[in-house]
């Protein structure tokens, strides 16, 4: 099994920013596709980015281009998200997600619980 524990979510003013960590455990040897994904209220849960498991691929949803940037740990089992100009619209609780292969055209298998994300106007 795997586990995946996020960290770093918190409230935060409108233009502000965070910075969320993701660690995965346990059965972590190979090397993954990992991402982040958010759930806002009342609302599907969504990609926000995610990166190969060698960096060399990264995708960001059109609502945060330019404004987030994940990156990864040396030991590749760690994922961050660096998120500037935050708006309202980015409050959601927020997951980090480990793929089923190394590349993003595999599809996310293991969860972590979630960080929440509040940005206020």
């Amino acid at each position: 099994q795997v586990q995946l524990v996020e960290s770093g979510g918190g409230l935060v003013q409108a233009g502000g920013s965070l910075r969320l960590s993701c660690t995965a455990s346990g059965r972590t040897f190979g090397n993954y596709a990992m991402g982040w994904f958010r759930r806002a209220p009342g609302k599907e849960r969504e990609v926000v980015s995610a990166v190969s498991w060698d960096s060399g691929t990264t995708y960001y949803s059109d609502s945060v281009k330019g404004r987030l940037t994940i990156s990864r740990g040396g030991a590749k089992n760690t994922v961050y998200l660096q998120m500037d100009s935050l708006k309202p619209g980015g409050t959601a609780v927020y997951y980090c997600a480990r793929y089923t292969g190394t590349y993003l055209s595999t599809e996310p298998q293991y969860w972590g619980q979630g960080t929440q994300v509040t940005v206020s106007s």
